[in-house]
């Protein structure tokens, strides 16, 4: 038993659109991935900037407290 043309052809079209499909998948989760990567690093520098901001802060309050103990 021989397949036809016609069915290794079909064949072929499958096998072209199952890996067409999981390609394209594969794209989508990495770009996915990508996107969420930069999002949580932006994220996390703008934590690490307001973190900065609050010490220095805290800093400011401990020398303010030396310099004058009884307040201003």
């Amino acid at each position: 038993m021989t397949k036809s043309n016609f069915t290794k052809t079909k064949a072929q079209i499958k096998s072209y659109q199952y890996y067409l499909f999981w390609g394209a998948c594969t794209v989508a989760v990495m770009a996915g991935q990508i996107f969420v990567g930069a999002g949580y690093q932006s994220m996390s520098q703008s934590v690490r900037d307001l973190t900065e901001m609050i010490e220095i802060k805290i800093e400011l309050d401990e020398l303010s407290k030396r310099r004058y103990p009884t307040g201003i």
